[in-house]
């Protein structure tokens, strides 16, 4: 059975955990990392030397980095759906999970999660936040106006390119924050939701980390 390590509430691990959904596959949920702790074991550290989640073990492959993880398991389990037999194709969803993660995970997750919910108020760099909003704003405008013509990132059905952006919706739109007018993304996020998948691995409550750098 494929197992998976991490802490439920890891957005990296999330993205996996949806994926693993969608796929339909068989899996074992081991939480580590955060309260759980166990990273620093060396049976974890002998799966990855990095001591960080979501590492999973698939009948004896091990694999770690959420984005390796996505492709190998889509590779493996996802068919032409997930995994199109193009190049072209498969370069497209590439582009959209490297950005995802270079780009908006570095100014949403990074900067606005970590920066203004997760950092004690006295603490906070007001700058550097204002920054990341700002940089969000535009990202999520770029996502409106490519989603003005498709359902979904990769197209007319749902890919690889949706999984690390999507994750990014739920507390996007659960923090108090300004937020540009974006329809196209919202109805994105609503076609989201819908998928049971995603509700059961993304929209999980994030209460605890409010105030909280360390985890």
């Amino acid at each position: 059975m494929l197992k998976v390590w991490g802490r439920g509430s890891s957005f990296n691990v999330q993205k996996v955990l949806w994926l693993v959904g969608e796929l339909g596959l068989s899996h074992r949920h081991i939480p580590a990392g955060g309260d759980h702790g166990g990273l620093d074991e060396p049976s974890f550290l002998a799966m990855n030397p990095h001591g960080r989640v979501p590492v999973i073990d698939d009948g004896g492959v091990m694999v770690w980095e959420s984005h390796a993880i996505l492709r190998y398991l889509a590779a493996r389990y996802g068919g032409s759906e997930w995994w199109p037999a193009s190049p072209v194709d498969r370069a497209q969803a590439d582009g959209w999970m490297d950005w995802a993660q270079t780009a908006l995970q570095r100014d949403f997750l990074t900067g606005v999660f970590w920066g203004w919910y997760r950092t004690p108020e006295p603490e906070r760099d007001n700058d550097a936040i204002r920054t990341a909003l700002a940089a969000c704003a535009k990202h999520f405008l770029l996502l409106d106006q490519i989603l003005a013509n498709r359902p979904f990132l990769g197209g007319d059905q749902p890919g690889l390119a949706d999984i690390p952006c999507g994750t990014h919706l739920f507390r996007y739109y659960a923090l108090e924050i300004d937020r540009p007018r974006t329809p196209n993304v919202e109805a994105w996020y609503a076609r989201l939701q819908a998928r049971p998948a995603y509700r059961k691995a993304v929209m999980i409550p994030f209460d605890e980390m409010k105030g909280r750098l360390a985890y």
